[in-house]
């Protein structure tokens, strides 16, 4: 889907975009364009501060403030008041008269005009508030008196109006809740295939989601054996999503409060990303950006009522390229799937709420969205963050967007909108187009956390040091995920092949899709998100193994109950160690327990990028008695963390994929590995072997799998089952620790 998006490569094309000269391409992109729209901005805004690149930046910061003088700015505004869009004749003839450049003349008339709109909706604004204090005092008037009002009919007071109204609206609400529950109903029924009967009020039950009420999982203390799942909650293989918002009734004031809300906050934006000291210093540490607190409060006052002492800021910046045009990253980030497909591992859930302004077509110029969004780091351990907020789009000139992402408030307009704790500060990227298809993206993430519960230890340096959610762990993603759509143009095929079947470009994209779903299904399966509640059983250590269940009735699933357990842990190895160690086929013996000590062998490989560990692969392990049950497996890695997924596949079905049959009725119940660094500094002096964070002095690791209880959607949950998964976690860790000489971390 983004094939006109992307560098059109052949196969020698290929070697070049992930060949040595990758790096020489890189530097001499230059920054030719990014000059012309920060004068611009200079021009138009005062001093606007420095680009944020390293070329002319010298140059940029001596560039004096311009002062318009006061003849220029009388002659400006008598044009203004006779024709407040002048064409470019009139610009050029003004320029002529007033000693000014034409793109001075065109932003002064731009932000006067910006300047009388904001005046008249302020005008607007005080007539409909005095209107509403009279209409207001009116009807506190009529209310008094009414109160002295006697009936005719029995001498008494008149029945009150409260208890009318109260009457009413609790018809109005009743009748909005069994519209409510319809629909809720009707759609629930397409998913689950058979209508949903109308059933009684239920009284809370007081149950765990697991109530297995068991100790140490060695043998004593076993509760009941089995539950029944229709009390479960998260018992769906669907997502949950936020509450519904189907009636916000923005109106046309409420539009253009958010429209200049987005405004500003582009123009914040803006000025975070092309300005360094005194906003940004560099860390001491790695050399990354940090935000200087106090002369961001110096910059950009905020009310005192939006400011919080138990919260926590987390703000970041970063800047690279990437292998895919501008116009196909803003569509990307515009459609609120795609945006959750480009980053599965960190966008559990993405929704538009409510298009406010579609943008002119082809470029998404204007275009303003109110939307939510559940982030997530892959460990059940880590709480995940909510946002609503308002995305808004921007073409500042030729191949160069701005888009931004502000927090709203939709709890004052919706009351299905719950407040939220976390709030997104102006935050989002500049993206600028360059030669042969990349373009270069600067990136900026600046939030406000009020974490409900404290972060589990191990993930806490990790959270703290901003790497969790930070700018560049969502511009390593994007990097990573943009080779691996641009990999999809590539007309070569791969030499190792199954049975003599070599893959087509047709062949290899259907592999890429099953992949894709394949890692989206892991992703969401270990998350910590409101859709999942966890059980801890002890027995493995302080952390335990998390234990959740569910009815699958996707097509691309096994249908009937699934249970699935992840437990995380840290090692004090590089990232990097642990991911050549999980992905190597050499050393999958080590730790794969279902492989009884056998090896396997890599039969077919699909590259997803130019690092050798992002590829698909098809393994075939060595049992005479499995000979028709292959592993599909994609490892991926970038500066951020790393990931090791596989899932079971029959030989049929690979052959479906391979021929380039729509893969999306195959069904696969991935299990793997989530790698990322712990966030501390390296204190042993020595130099790293990862290169996903020279820094790190160790890993955190997330062990997860997924097994069908039974095919059965009616069944219940045995203890069993529960042992096999506990077991199957613990006696894997324990192979890994083994392994790798880390048997007393």
């Amino acid at each position: 889907m983004y094939s006109n998006g992307f560098v059109g490569a052949n196969g020698g094309a290929f070697k070049s975009l992930f060949g040595s000269s990758f790096l020489r391409k890189e530097e001499s992109f230059g920054d030719r364009n990014t000059s012309s729209w920060t004068a611009g901005i200079m021009d138009a805004g005062g001093s606007g501060g420095g680009s944020g690149d390293d070329q002319d930046v010298s140059d940029r910061k001596k560039k004096p403030y311009h002062r318009h003088t006061a003849r220029q700015i009388q002659e400006l505004e008598a044009m203004f008041k006779e024709c407040p869009h002048p064409d470019e004749k009139q610009r050029m003839q003004l320029s002529r008269d007033l000693g000014l450049e034409p793109r001075q003349i065109k932003f002064w008339f731009q932000n006067r005009r910006t300047q009388m709109k904001a005046q008249h909706e302020r005008a607007d604004n005080c007539t409909l508030r005095a209107e509403n204090d009279k209409i207001r005092c009116e009807n506190i008037a009529i209310r008094e008196a009414l109160k002295n009002v006697i009936c005719p009919s029995c001498g008494g007071p008149p029945i009150g109006e409260d208890m009318y109204f109260d009457e009413q609206k609790l018809r109005m609400e009743n009748a909005r809740l069994k519209e409510e529950l319809d629909r809720v109903s009707s759609i629930a029924a397409k998913y689950i295939g058979r209508p949903i009967p109308q059933l009684p009020p239920i009284q809370p039950i007081p149950i765990s989601s697991l109530d297995l009420t068991m100790g140490s999982f060695g043998g004593q203390g076993v509760g009941p054996p089995s539950l029944d799942l229709d009390l479960l909650s998260g018992s769906s293989s669907i997502p949950a999503m936020p509450p519904p918002l189907q009636t916000i009734g923005i109106t046309e004031m409420e539009k253009s409060l958010m429209a200049e809300i987005a405004a500003n906050a582009m123009q914040e934006l803006i000025r975070l990303l092309q300005t360094d000291e005194p906003l940004w210093m560099k860390s001491a540490s790695d050399g990354s950006d940090v935000l200087n607190l106090d002369s961001y409060e110096r910059i950009f006052p905020r009310p005192n009522h939006l400011k919080n002492l138990d919260i926590r800021i987390e703000a970041s910046r970063a800047s690279d390229m990437v292998i895919m045009n501008g116009m196909a990253l803003v569509d990307m980030f515009m459609d609120s799937n795609k945006w959750m497909e480009m980053f599965p591992a960190i966008v559990s859930k993405s929704r538009t709420i409510e298009v406010l302004a579609s943008g002119i077509a082809g470029t998404q110029g204007g275009s303003l969205q109110m939307m939510y969004e559940e982030l997530q780091v892959l460990s059940p351990l880590v709480s995940t963050r909510e946002f609503y907020f308002l995305r808004y789009c921007q073409q500042i000139e030729q191949g160069l967007w701005v888009v931004v992402d502000v927090s709203f408030d939709l709890s004052s307009m919706n009351q299905f909108a719950p407040p939220s704790r976390s709030r997104r500060l102006p935050s989002g990227c500049l993206i600028q187009d360059m030669p042969n298809g990349y373009s270069k993206v600067s990136w900026v993430e600046h939030v406000e956390i009020e974490e409900k519960t404290p972060t589990h230890r191990i993930y806490r340096e990790l959270i703290n040091s901003g790497m969790a959610y930070g700018a560049h762990r969502w511009l390593a993603t994007l990097q990573r995920m943009c080779e691996r759509f641009a990999c999809l143009m590539v007309t070569t095929t791969s030499t190792r092949d199954i049975g003599g079947v070599i893959p087509s470009p047709n062949g290899r994209r259907s592999m890429m899709k099953l992949s894709q779903r394949m890692i989206h299904n892991f992703c969401s399966c270990i998350s910590a998100s409101n859709g999942h509640r966890w059980t801890t059983l002890s027995g493995l250590n302080d952390i335990g193994v998390r234990v959740t269940v569910h009815k699958s009735t996707d097509p691309g699933q096994p249908n009937g109950v699934v249970l699935s357990a992840a437990t995380s842990l840290w090692l004090p190895i590089s990232p990097q160690n642990v991911f050549n160690f999980f992905r190597d086929e050499r050393t999958r013996s080590q730790w794969d327990v279902l492989s009884n000590g056998n090896s396997v062998q890599e039969v077919a490989h699909i590259a997803n990028g130019q690092h050798p560990g992002n590829c698909i692969s098809v393994l075939r392990g060595f049992n005479a008695s499995q000979n028709n049950m292959l592993i599909l497996q994609e490892s991926c890695t970038d500066s951020s963390g790393s990931l090791v997924v596989y899932a079971p596949v029959d030989l049929p079905a690979i052959n479906i994929a391979m021929s380039g049959e729509d893969p999306s009725y195959i069904p696969l119940l991935p299990s793997g590995f989530t790698i990322s660094p712990d966030g501390q500094p390296d204190h042993t002096g020595g130099a790293s072997t990862s290169s996903s964070n020279s820094l790190s002095s160790g890993s955190l690791i997330t062990v997860a799998f997924q097994i069908l209880v039974s095919s059965l959607p009616s069944a219940k949950l045995n203890l069993e089952s529960v042992t096999t998964v506990n077991n199957l976690i613990s006696t894997t860790v324990h192979q890994i620790k083994a392994a790798l000489n880390c048997t007393g971390a």
